[in-house]
């Protein structure tokens, strides 16, 4: 268990923005000093979970691996969240659930009734097709739905990991307090003599 938390926190170090690395970004200098404020990297019960629900929101709705970091991390400012939580968790939508993501949108969209050919899209995939007959299939039939689609997974991936992480917060905090009287009672046996 250790060892699998140990690699998450390299991982973690080696892939997430530092406070240096945002603050030299073109998009994130035009906001100064402010994103590299400590209110913005600390972890709290109230940033954390904001942090958690931004990164989701952004992460699957923009789609675009250099905007999502970036989009959070200015999303995050108004809203006071976490930005390296934010960060972080713009990283679920990555190339391997990506494909799945655009499918389930797709078929979101065209279940609200934007006109879309699923099949048309499986033939695409196993044509390999190139960039220039996505982007024509996608701008002439799938936008709407993809659109709409994305917007309503990301909204309610961004809600569920807001109340999820509300919850882990308060399960862990419990977690420290319990463990912190259980030692102070080993500690202080004489206390509890009454």
């Amino acid at each position: 268990m250790a060892d699998r938390d140990g690699r998450l926190q390299a991982w973690a170090k080696k892939n997430m923005p530092t406070r240096e690395e945002l603050a030299k970004s073109r998009w994130i200098r035009i906001l100064g000093t402010r994103v590299t404020h400590s209110e913005y990297w600390r972890f709290t019960r109230r940033s954390v979970p904001r942090g958690v629900a931004i990164g989701l929101l952004v992460g699957i709705f923009v789609m675009i691996p250099g905007l999502q970091i970036v989009g959070s991390a200015l999303l995050c400012i108004p809203l006071r969240g976490n930005i390296p939580i934010a960060a972080f968790m713009t990283f679920l939508s990555n190339p391997a659930t990506t494909p799945f993501i655009l499918l389930a949108s797709l078929e979101i969209g065209s279940f609200l009734g934007f006109r879309t050919d699923i099949n048309s899209f499986y033939a695409l995939r196993d044509s390999g097709a190139g960039v220039g007959q996505w982007l024509t299939w996608l701008f002439s039939d799938a936008a709407p739905a993809l659109v709409s689609g994305l917007f309503i997974i990301a909204s309610v991936s961004g809600i569920i990991g807001y109340f999820l992480s509300i919850w882990v917060w308060r399960w862990w905090q419990g977690r420290k307090w319990r463990r912190r009287s259980d030692r102070h009672r080993l500690e202080n046996p004489k206390e509890l003599e009454i």
